[in-house]
């Protein structure tokens, strides 16, 4: 049986929903793509795949950024260059794309890790990262709603411990 003949499948979220998607599109997810090769053609048109840790608007966001991204070329080891890793630039559709509420942000972070999508990882976690650059840790914990719960004593102790790594 070719690997081209199943062209659709249809993806279950955790809240029971299902979305119909280009095999191509789902492939996308590492975890989608090896669970496809291993499970066969005929067992994926069969039955929705499911996908437990992800609910159905978070499912829909992703589903979304591998149909933009569908020819995309899929990131392999050796992509991984510290310039990769260092760099916090975000193309403009994905700017866009990621300019949600801070849940669905997180979510779609989730969702990318487990579903394996490096790409999608990378955007998200790039988002956050630009989403603190600059900031002190008190602009920090405003921004993500995180209680600060040192003693100042214990913050002090931090702040003497880590003093080298300060901006001279």
């Amino acid at each position: 049986m070719s690997d081209t003949k199943v062209t659709k499948v249809v993806l279950q979220s955790n809240d029971g929903t299902t979305i119909e998607v280009d095999r191509v599109v789902a492939e996308r997810s590492m975890l989608i793509k090896n669970l496809i090769e291993d499970l066969g053609d005929e067992s994926v048109t069969t039955s929705a795949i499911p996908i437990p840790n992800v609910n159905d608007p978070v499912l829909r966001k992703v589903v979304e950024w591998c149909e933009k991204h569908r020819g995309d070329s899929l990131q392999s080891a050796e992509d991984e260059s510290e310039t990769r890793k260092k760099v916090t630039e975000i193309d403009e559709w994905d700017q866009k794309f990621m300019q949600v509420d801070q849940e669905m942000l997180f979510e779609i972070i989730l969702a990318a890790n487990y579903l394996d999508i490096k790409a999608l990882l990378d955007v998200g976690c790039k988002t956050v990262a630009n989403m603190i650059k600059g900031k002190s840790p008190e602009e920090i914990r405003k921004t993500f709603n995180i209680t600060n719960d040192f003693t100042p004593e214990e913050e002090e102790q931090i702040r003497r411990e880590n003093e080298w790594a300060e901006d001279r």
